[in-house]
């Protein structure tokens, strides 16, 4: 009889064990998701196939780029900065990190990245899965480190339950991490403004105003903010007041480049409307204070763009011509993607 007892217990127990490691394995559908890629965009970043956004890794990464635990003081999140209501950016001439501490330079908006070449505002980083560590480790942003965020979120339900969802299992990497992130910010992607409906040849037309800012700005503004991103991707010195923080050099921080002095890279006009301040460090705090720099003259320098050294370092623009530039500027913003 005991026998029996015995036996009957330790096959109770083999059924319970096999129970528990089925739980564990259990494979999850973790579907890769279908972007809306507009056709007449740019051809995607290269490294976009080698980490295609999936269901479970856009959650995971929308949680990880909302979770201040990334700062060393548990206060400052990626979306502290990155506010999806000012298409991802905010509205500090500079970034402001942990202890109120201030960045370098302007908060950039983060959308349609991935269809950009480079990243940041000196184009130091090509691949998105490698930005996320720049404000992490920096000290006027989250001075922190990935093992510090790590050791953090170990310990957490909810993110093994994820990372498991995404990646099959509960290791949490700095790997993981980073190409989670990427994936939320790969399907950030703005193409439903005023001036894509109208490009559509959907309900909605220009006014007279739009319209005739759209051709000033054909005239005037295509050089630089082309293609359907309304940037050609490029680094420019254009005479901008300069950042008289000694660290910053533009684009030359990162190439060593004399030539490259106080370039920067083109920013995108999609949803110019919800960004101010503008420049790389804020300088001007409307559209039409920009406008108004560039035709009263810019700064002169030897790498100037040929642009604007060609043409008395300005691009000399009427009150009119201001007023429907940016009437058709702000045709280029998206309020579902603000919304969404």
């Amino acid at each position: 009889m005991m026998k029996k007892i015995i036996c009957s217990l330790l096959l109770l127990l083999s059924l319970t064990s096999c129970s528990n490691d089925d739980a564990e394995v259990i494979p999850y559908n973790n579907p890769e998701l279908a972007l809306n890629i507009p056709a007449d965009f740019p051809e995607t970043n290269s490294f976009v196939h080698l980490n295609k956004p999936t269901q479970y890794g856009v959650i995971l990464g929308k949680k990880l780029f909302s979770d201040k635990r990334f700062s060393t003081d548990n206060t400052i999140s990626c979306s502290s900065c990155h506010i999806q209501a000012s298409a991802f950016a905010d509205h500090n001439p500079k970034g402001i990190g942990v202890e109120g501490r201030i960045g370098l330079r302007n908060t950039p908006s983060i959308q349609n990245l991935m269809f950009m070449k480079f990243y940041t505002w000196d184009g130091s980083k090509l691949q998105l899965e490698q930005q996320p560590l720049v404000p992490i480790i920096t000290h006027e942003e989250m001075d922190s480190s990935i093992l510090e965020i790590i050791d953090k979120i170990t310990g957490d339900a909810a993110y093994k339950d994820l990372f498991r969802k995404a990646f099959g299992d509960e290791n949490i990497t700095s790997e993981r991490i980073y190409k989670s992130i990427a994936q939320f910010e790969y399907t950030l992607i703005s193409a439903n403004s005023k001036y894509d409906k109208v490009k559509r040849k959907e309900a909605e037309t220009f006014t007279e105003s739009e319209a005739q800012g759209y051709q000033t700005f054909q005239q005037k503004c295509i050089s630089c903010h082309s293609t359907e991103l309304f940037t050609d991707q490029s680094f420019r010195n254009i005479g901008f007041p300069l950042n008289t923080d000694s660290n910053e050099a533009g684009r030359a921080r990162v190439t060593g480049i004399t030539a490259d002095y106080m370039s920067f890279r083109v920013p995108t006009l999609r949803n110019i409307e919800y960004t101010a301040p503008y420049g790389s460090f804020g300088q001007f705090p409307t559209l039409k204070s920009v406008l108004d720099y560039l035709d009263n003259g810019v700064l002169n320098a030897d790498n100037l763009d040929p642009i604007f050294k060609n043409n008395n370092n300005r691009i000399p623009l009427t009150e009119k011509e201001k007023n429907n530039l940016i009437a058709f500027m702000k045709t280029l913003g998206d309020k579902g993607f603000l919304e969404n």
